[in-house]
């Protein structure tokens, strides 16, 4: 047993070690010999058309993001009824959260080309669909539809481009493709509100959709990543798709999101038998989910094994933290400068701007520090601690706040918020090994993209919760309740009233966003909590490197497991 065991080492010592360990990724990759395989580099072009085709999807679902979030209030109004502008972003963001971890298993069965090209699809009818929808109910059925692709572009892209850099360029390019991300949405906010203004806002989502198409096409013909050949069959691989474990997640969380919403947006009691039923629905389908995981899935969703282990657990919940409150910002800012200043559209897109722009340089920043130290801990917390002051700021804002002040305010939140996305991204996968690093990257962006989620419904119950006591204790008489209800259903009505219930609503408002800021904060601080027990793992700066690295990891767990 001695020498097998010495025997296995030795190979692993000489694999771990090899000038020329096999490759596992490629762009063109040429001809191999039988006996030996070496890692191809693609080249600069190859690596800037593929990028050019990704880059361009990721810009035009943020550029969606940032517009949605600009019109709650317009559309809210036209249907009259603002009190469910949230549900545009909660059925959005469900959907995404769905759908995004079953990318990472779809990019392996359709290849990185074919898994974008069914995101970018779905996404494009969704949009589509969301210009022509006739109610605020069949809007929120277009959104869920664009979410089931814009799960996918993020994902996708995101996996793509770690099976072409090095890990320690890997920062580096994931900041270049945020500039895109924060590009679109920099201009999502304005362009927006420019769009409603003049057009009205149908055409904010129609006028995406020829870009949408345009993306396909440069997707379709510049995307080729050539994987390994697998052993089982296409259908194969579907066939152990957790279909399960996705379902029984979204029960989960689509069940509470909604009791919530039931008990503060439409003022069901927590007694009411369909909000207590909800609850017990997603009591029961997370047990079913961790069952399901833990015990029946072939290829789970959600792999405990990985979440079990220290790093990969700390960067789930912190991202999951830290997307709470980018969403809760990114969908209440707005929302204060058109209930309380009384702002257009437009101007209310527009201070969105200076965060726009921090994303971009917090993600070229953090992509610049972990290529130069190879280091990604210190930035790690740092970063998280901007996110924590920026929120603390945010609800100190009052009456007297001038306006510098709050295009100044919002910047530390999305630098950090981008530099922590690309640190914790970065972490996770030179903590997990490489098979399992498309399904790490989809866990990554599945607890995002459920942060996300909370982060919009929770905070617009909350705020909706809040708003109404507000104003029932400002505003009382025969005509009250029906005076709240217009205030709570469209923001535009409110400078069509008297002086004493317009300042009755503004400071209703006020009161309750700033309310929500402070839970913001609370939460930053949190996530600085989760963040600590990141490890520091070191990061390699070729494929050469990373696959030496790879071989080490493989052949340190059974010796690890023996030694137990």
């Amino acid at each position: 047993m001695s020498e097998t065991k010495s025997h296995d080492s030795e190979r692993c010592t000489l694999l771990a070690s090899s000038s020329r360990p096999p490759s596992y990724y490629s762009v063109n990759p040429a001809p191999l010999d039988a006996s030996e395989s070496k890692v191809l580099e693609p080249s600069a072009r190859d690596i800037r058309w593929v990028l050019a085709g990704l880059w361009s999807a990721v810009f035009l679902g943020a550029l969606d993001g940032t517009i949605v979030a600009t019109l709650l209030a317009p559309i809210g109004s036209d249907f009259n009824k603002a009190h469910q502008a949230s549900y545009l972003g909660t059925s959005y963001l469900l959907s995404v959260c769905c759908f995004t971890p079953l990318y990472g298993r779809l990019s392996d069965i359709l290849g990185r080309k074919g898994a974008m090209l069914l995101a970018i699809s779905l996404f494009t009818i969704g949009t589509a669909l969301c210009g022509v929808a006739p109610s605020m109910e069949a809007l929120i059925a277009a959104r869920a539809i664009a979410g089931m692709g814009g799960g996918g572009v993020m994902t996708v892209c995101s996996i793509t481009t770690t099976d072409l850099i090095p890990l320690r360029k890997r920062g580096l390019y994931q900041g270049l493709g945020n500039i895109m991300y924060g590009m679109g949405a920099g201009l999502g906010g304005p362009l927006g509100g420019l769009v409603n203004d003049h057009f009205g806002w149908r055409m904010a989502f129609l006028i995406q959709v020829p870009f949408l198409v345009i993306s396909f096409a440069l997707v379709a013909l510049k995307v080729n990543v050539k994987l390994p050949v697998q052993k089982r069959t296409a259908r194969e691989k579907f066939m152990r798709i957790d279909w399960l474990g996705s379902s029984t997640l979204v029960s989960t969380v689509g069940a509470s999101l909604l009791a919530i919403s039931l008990k503060s947006s439409e003022g069901y009691e927590w007694s009411d038998p369909i909000v207590s039923g909800l609850l017990g629905i997603s009591l029961v389908s997370c047990l079913a989910f961790l069952w399901v995981e833990t015990c029946w899935a072939v290829e789970p969703v959600m792999p405990m094994k990985l979440l079990l282990q220290r790093t990969p657990l700390a960067t789930s919940v912190a991202n999951l933290l830290t997307s709470v409150i980018a969403y809760s910002m990114l969908y209440n800012i707005p929302l204060y400068f058109s209930a309380v200043r009384a702002l257009t559209s437009t101007d209310s897109g527009m201070r969105l701007l200076p965060h726009s722009a921090a994303i971009s340089c917090g993600s070229i920043f953090a992509g610049w520090y972990m290529r130069r130290t190879g280091k990604f801990w210190w930035l790690t917390v740092y970063t998280v601690l901007l996110i924590l002051g920026a929120n603390i700021a945010l609800s100190m804002w009052d009456e007297n706040t001038p306006g510098w002040h709050m295009w100044l305010d919002i910047v530390p939140g999305g630098f950090g918020s981008a530099s922590f996305t690309t640190s914790t991204l970065i972490a996770l996968i030179a903590a997990v090994k490489k098979e399992d690093m498309a399904v790490a990257t989809g866990i990554s962006y599945l607890f995002r993209t459920t942060g996300q989620v909370l982060g919009v419904s929770l905070s617009g119950a909350f705020m909706q919760a809040q708003l109404l006591s507000n104003l029932r204790e400002r505003i009382r008489g025969p005509e009250a309740e029906e005076i709240i209800r217009q205030i709570r259903h469209s923001t535009t009505i409110i400078p069509t009233l008297s002086p004493e219930l317009r300042k009755a609503a503004v400071d209703s408002y006020a009161l309750s966003i700033r309310t929500v800021f402070v839970c913001q904060a609370a939460v930053a601080f949190l996530a600085f909590l989760a963040s600590l027990p990141i490890e520091e793992f070191p990061l390699p700066g070729s494929m050469q490197e990373q696959e030496a690295q790879d071989k080490h990891r493989e052949c340190a767990a059974p010796n690890t497991e023996s030694a137990t």
